[in-house]
């Protein structure tokens, strides 16, 4: 391994080549070799006394694929083992999981879900996302997004907190990393909110920097044995030989998305972000990391691209701008006539499209979310919004307005290219 030159960076991050055939003691002495010269990870793991996990894990026992005898959506077997088992070497903290199954209550899987076995091998509890109790955490720096988010309680009892993802990639997302990997956090109903109201036009990247910013894991470990393309679910499974590990869950990400053949400072609408910015790009703009490999010490066994890897195109780039600026445009008419809102519709959901309220309840699982997004125009987005006299979620709105003037500005700037062809045209026809 080369590290870059580079005088103490403040990221650190190691990739491995782990060949996806390897037994469960390769996989480990891998792993520890990648996440060994992460010293910042494990002094604060070492000082605490109970550490979260995050794991990209749940799923139903009959839907779980496998891609050459790895699994190919969630976390492999043998990479959890490891994770734990290093963990177990490394501290005596108390260990605890935690992911969302996404089942209602009574149809939640038991102890003996998919990988409960491996936890209860290493006594390791696990912890249901969705389920109280819940708490309210601020966002550090008053949020990107949001001001707080309802949470698992058991999240503010950790001292150090890991994310443990998937190498894969995001049909909405573009990629799908340590970050994203922790999106499984908030609760859903009939405790939280609607999938949906996070994993929305505009919002999803800023509302991923926001549980990143709260959780700040301090040790990120993506598995890239095998990987998937194209989307989250139901993509094409890829061989990827490859395991990385960081200290900072953005420059991990930064580096794991290099390998995937993406450059890591890329933003909407260049692929594989097809349809909604970058969350990388996004923390990054914000002070939470970086996206650029010169301020990280990264080093790798492997060159990238480890496989091919890209997001399905599921609408054309037009749609997908016209969709985040309806979204926008909502927003904002929502932000100001909120008082008129309030007297109506104080405590329920509201969905707009086109200024009017096309949907109002206390529970938007009720509606067809899919058909009433589209709408009758398909590129008009449904815009969701709990209606709280307080706020108390504390939506920024400075968001939806950057937006606006990013499209003001491609506009500009496409009509003054427009021009400068048709003048060049002209003095050629002269």
């Amino acid at each position: 391994m080369r590290p870059v030159d580079r005088a103490a960076p403040e990221f650190t991050v190691r990739a491995v080549r782990c060949s996806h055939a390897a037994g469960a003691d390769e996989i480990f002495a891998r792993l520890r070799a990648a996440t060994s010269p992460l010293e910042r990870s494990w002094r604060k793991i070492s000082n605490a006394r109970s550490v979260g996990i995050k794991v990209n894990m749940q799923m139903r026992a009959d839907a779980i694929r496998r891609h050459r005898g790895r699994r190919q959506e969630l976390v492999d077997d043998d990479v959890l083992r490891a994770t734990l088992r290093l963990l177990r070497e490394r501290t005596r903290a108390r260990l605890f999981c935690l992911d969302s199954s996404f089942a209602p209550p009574g149809r939640r899987p038991g102890p003996d879900f998919n990988t409960g076995a491996i936890l209860a091998e290493f006594d390791v509890p696990y912890v249901e996302a969705g389920d109280p109790p819940l708490a309210r955490y601020a966002v550090p720096g008053g949020g990107i997004m949001f001001r707080e988010y309802l949470l698992p309680a058991s999240i503010r009892e950790a001292d150090a907190f890991v994310s443990l993802a998937k190498m894969k990639s995001h049909g909405f997302m573009g990629v799908t990393l340590s970050l994203k990997n922790l999106f499984g956090l908030p609760p859903i109903p009939p405790h939280g909110r609607v999938r949906s109201y996070f994993h929305h036009p505009v919002r999803l990247p800023y509302v991923l920097c926001d549980l990143g910013l709260v959780v700040a894991p301090c040790l990120n470990v993506v598995d890239g044995l095998v990987g998937q393309s194209a989307r989250e679910w139901d993509g094409e499974g890829r061989v990827a030989d490859t395991l990385v590990a960081g200290d900072h869950p953005i420059a991990t990400d930064a580096c794991a998305a290099r390998l995937m053949g993406h450059d890591p400072a890329l933003d909407f609408p260049a692929p594989p972000y097809r349809r909604e910015r970058s969350a990388l790009s996004v923390a990054a703009e914000h002070g939470f990391g970086t996206t650029d490999l010169r301020e990280i010490d990264f080093a790798s066994e492997v060159e990238g691209p480890v496989a091919a890897f890209d997001s399905v195109a599921q609408e054309s780039p037009a749609r997908a701008a016209a969709l985040r600026r309806s979204a926008a445009e909502q927003a904002l008419h929502y932000r100001d006539r909120r008082a008129w809102f309030v007297a109506r519709y104080a405590g329920e959901f509201v969905y707009l499209r086109e200024g009017e309220v096309v949907w109002h309840g206390a529970d938007p699982t009720e509606i067809d979310v899919a058909r009433l997004a589209g709408g009758g125009t398909r590129a008009r987005a449904a815009w969701l919004k709990l209606v709280d006299p307080d706020e108390r979620e504390g939506e920024r709105f400075e968001r939806y307005e950057e937006v606006l003037a990013a499209t003001a500005a491609t506009r500009t700037t496409s009509r003054v290219r427009r021009f400068f062809v048709r003048f060049a045209r002209w003095g050629v026809a002269r």
